[in-house]
């Protein structure tokens, strides 16, 4: 019988032990503090912003929720930025995606100094990512590798395929899992044969954003499926991997909901309070 991957198990793990890094920092006058920027009225991303900022409360991790109106502008939008870049009391700056059709996200998400981004979006961050060298990572495939890692599934000489290619998760995850040792193809829209690439996989990561796109097909007996989709149908939230086939054919999986989601916020926490100390030096 495969293994439910609980994304709700370790998020209170890593949680729990991120309570005395912060009680540190704090009796040396540093709490940490996230500012979350949350422009318009879009109830999926009130939802999610929700959810970050009970994180931080849990944690004892300090919030303030910034709301523009959904007509601000790129201008205005990059002066709010810069005023919590020289703040000094905010380790931490998330810009909740998506933006208004107006705003020019790239410009908005690089004025992030990388010092805050704990997204892990900024080019730089990217640049030491890919140059293994300390930085803050994409909270979602820093997530899985915590995952991988606390259920001790091996990862070091195994074959990894990735469906998606995003600069979010896709790219991002390919490069954690190739420094940890896996042999990595990163598959996407346009792959030809995709199932037959997907069988191959030991490790089979699915961040392709179409609802149960990968069936039995696509699923190697005894493969570990990390289901990153987060897709709505008919009211309902499912991932990009079949579930029927996923439970009945892997060793081990991530369920839509409570795999992966969770770990993306445990991550964003991961990330403020590192970058706290690294304002404390």
């Amino acid at each position: 019988m495969a293994i439910i991957l609980d994304g709700k198990l370790i998020r209170d793990q890593i949680l729990t032990e991120l309570g005395p890094r912060v009680a540190a920092l704090t009796a040396q006058g540093c709490q940490p503090q996230l500012a979350v920027i949350l422009i318009g009225n879009n109830p999926a991303s009130e939802v999610y912003v929700r959810n970050k900022i009970a994180a931080c409360e849990k944690v004892g991790i300090l919030s303030q929720k910034l709301t523009p109106p959904a007509s601000v502008s790129t201008e205005e939008l990059l002066a709010i930025i810069d005023g919590l870049n020289k703040d000094p009391n905010v380790h931490g700056i998330l810009v909740q995606l998506p933006l208004p059709p107006q705003v020019d996200a790239s410009l908005v998400l690089d004025s992030v100094v990388p010092e805050k981004d704990v997204d892990g979006f900024h080019p730089i961050n990217s640049g030491k990512l890919l140059a293994g060298a300390p930085g803050l990572r994409p909270c979602t495939p820093s997530g899985v590798m915590e995952m991988l890692r606390r259920y001790e599934i091996p990862i070091a000489g195994r074959k990894a395929v990735i469906v998606g290619r995003s600069d979010i998760v896709g790219k991002p995850m390919a490069i954690l899992l190739l420094a940890a040792n896996a042999t990595v193809t990163i598959c996407h829209s346009r792959t030809s044969n995709l199932a037959e690439e997907c069988r191959r996989a030991d490790i089979l990561v699915a961040a392709i954003g179409r609802a149960e796109m990968l069936g039995e097909d696509y699923i190697q007996p005894g493969a570990v499926v990390i289901d990153v989709g987060m897709n709505r149908v008919d009211g309902k939230l499912t991932g990009d991997v079949d579930p029927e086939a996923m439970a009945r054919l892997s060793s081990a999986y991530t369920p839509v909901p409570g795999g992966v989601g969770p770990l993306t916020i445990a991550m964003l926490m991961s990330n403020t309070v590192q970058a706290a100390e690294g304002r404390l030096g």
